[in-house]
């Protein structure tokens, strides 16, 4: 247990080294929510210019 708390406190970095992880983690699952929502887009915009052109609203 007491490794464990020593890993949690890195060496008195904690203060820094968790927000950072935080931060990381954060970007990350924007980017990829982000990426993930331009690709249903875009997705979707090819398959509107696909259609034929009467079946168009």
């Amino acid at each position: 247990m007491d490794a464990l708390a020593t890993y949690v406190s890195m060496g008195g970095y904690a203060g820094f080294v968790w927000p950072a992880y935080g931060i990381a983690a954060a970007v990350l699952g924007g980017l990829a929510l982000q990426s993930w929502r331009r690709y249903r887009a875009s997705r979707d915009a090819l398959a509107s210019a696909q259609r034929p052109r009467d079946s168009r609203q």
